[in-house]
């Protein structure tokens, strides 16, 4: 069961916000942004997320609020906007007309070219730059929605009410890091990590982490052999995995 508005803080925050590290991090999502002028889309979304995106110098950057942008597109709900990520909708903007080239072939590639990445064919997972790309951008993605849920689905605002104040540590070993700050059990992803947190959960490999997230293989059984590490306060984590299990509901 899930939550609408929660899925629209997701798709914004999660799914969006990987943007950053596909434009950071994938050959082909640079070229797409050759030679772009600076410029920023705005997501209003009624009684629901507001959000811009920020292309500039090849790069990516996606902050919360939309009060300064050059493109505007306003949603009249949480489910007209999680109808334009499904493909259903398709938004007008209230601002920026003159941009629209932007939008509508620019923006549009990059959104395919993330998709192509996130939902990969088994053809593409061969190469292994391509493996470690989708993995790492699926990783970025779920460490995200974390926090989204943490804040606000009903089921994952429990397990976060129970979350201490501090950092907990996600990795793959030799490859992406990210925090979950608590704070007042409001949580915060960082997509980055620091040398001190309370608590800690590192994936033994790329292709580890690549099963867990397509549900291949059993943490409990992997975290018993200990390819999956642990550290750290342990109800920190008990209630971050509870939250965790909730983002394969969502992100199915």
């Amino acid at each position: 069961m899930t939550d609408n508005k929660t899925m629209a803080y997701i798709n914004m925050f999660a799914v969006l916000g990987t943007l950053e590290n596909l434009c950071d991090l994938d050959p082909k999502a640079k070229e797409i942004l050759k030679g772009t002028k600076p410029v920023s889309i705005g997501f209003d979304v009624k009684d629901g997320p507001k959000a811009t995106i920020d292309f500039e110098d090849g790069k990516c950057t996606v902050t919360e609020g939309c009060a300064d942008c050059d493109i505007k597109l306003p949603f009249s709900s949480v489910d007209k906007f999680n109808g334009m990520i499904d493909g259903t909708v398709t938004p007008i903007p209230s601002k920026g007309f003159t941009k629209i080239g932007f939008l509508t072939k620019t923006f549009i590639a990059l959104t395919d070219r993330l998709e192509e990445v996130m939902r990969p064919s088994e053809e593409a997972l061969k190469d292994p730059d391509f493996f470690n790309l989708s993995t790492t951008l699926t990783f970025y993605t779920i460490a995200a929605a974390i926090s989204q849920l943490g804040n606000h689905d009903p089921i994952s605002k429990f397990s976060a009410s129970n979350i201490d104040d501090g950092n907990i540590k996600m990795s793959i070993k030799g490859g992406p890091k990210a925090i979950i700050n608590s704070r007042n059990h409001i949580l915060t992803t960082y997509k980055e990590a620091n040398d001190s947190p309370r608590a800690l959960m590192e994936f033994g490999s790329m292709q580890l982490a690549y099963d867990l997230f397509n549900g291949n293989v059993n943490s409990l059984a992997c975290i018993g052999e200990g390819t999956i590490r642990m550290g750290g306060m342990a109800s920190m984590l008990d209630n971050m995995n509870r939250i965790l299990d909730r983002v394969s509901v969502y992100l199915a």
